[in-house]
């Protein structure tokens, strides 16, 4: 399977098989420039871990041009209640938190939505729903199933946390294929996650 580069500034054209860069998704990692909006997230990979491995830098920013840096991690840790990975990083969820940050600031209905969900969050929890227990959590983020804020973060996670380059590494999902004539040669029978199949059931590819 080829390796994934989660590098930062991979400009999104096409793929280069030679290289094994794929495209990128616009979400980056790592931000170098001075961030000036009202909230920050920062982080580190974990050392030795593959995504650490992959990365230009352990540390990560993101910028929050509407909601705090509060607010921020308390929607990142909303979103590891609704879609737990153990081996995802802080850094993937924190795009959870960028992403409902930019419907903030484009849409004031969206910002009310937001920010009043995740107030009642941390008052629910004494001042700080993401340092609560996992249980309280879980909990909690059950009793809103319904209502509006719930299903705002719970749509977002699906694209946020699955359609990036840091998630293809960490689940082995190779890239695009369709425009190099599909998976055949390129990794159509290298799954990690389950116990190999017999010959029998899982014969070589027809090559024609």
């Amino acid at each position: 399977m080829r390796v994934i580069s989660i590098k930062q500034d991979v400009e999104a054209a096409g793929c280069n098989e030679e290289s094994g860069v794929v495209r990128k998704v616009n979400k980056p990692l790592a931000r170098r420039d001075f961030l000036k909006g009202s909230g920050l997230l920062l982080g580190t990979l974990a050392s030795g871990s593959m995504l650490a491995a992959l990365a230009p830098s352990t540390a990560w920013a993101l910028e929050l041009k509407k909601l705090s840096t509060a607010e921020g991690k308390t929607l990142m840790a909303m979103g590891r209640v609704l879609f737990p990975h153990k081996k995802l990083p802080d850094a993937v969820y924190a795009l959870l938190s960028k992403d409902l940050d930019a419907k903030a600031a484009g849409d004031a209905g969206a910002a009310k939505i937001l920010q009043d969900g995740v107030a009642y969050l941390n008052k629910s929890t004494g001042g700080n729903f993401a340092k609560a227990s996992a249980k309280q959590q879980y909990e909690l983020v059950l009793s809103m199933e319904g209502t509006v804020f719930f299903a705002t973060v719970r749509g977002q996670c699906v694209t946020s946390l699955y359609d990036n380059d840091m998630a293809y590494a960490v689940f082995g999902y190779p890239g695009s294929a369709w425009e190099k004539g599909g998976y055949i040669t390129r990794g159509f029978q290298d799954l990690k996650w389950l116990p190999a199949p017999s010959k029998e059931a899982s014969p070589p590819p027809f090559m024609g």
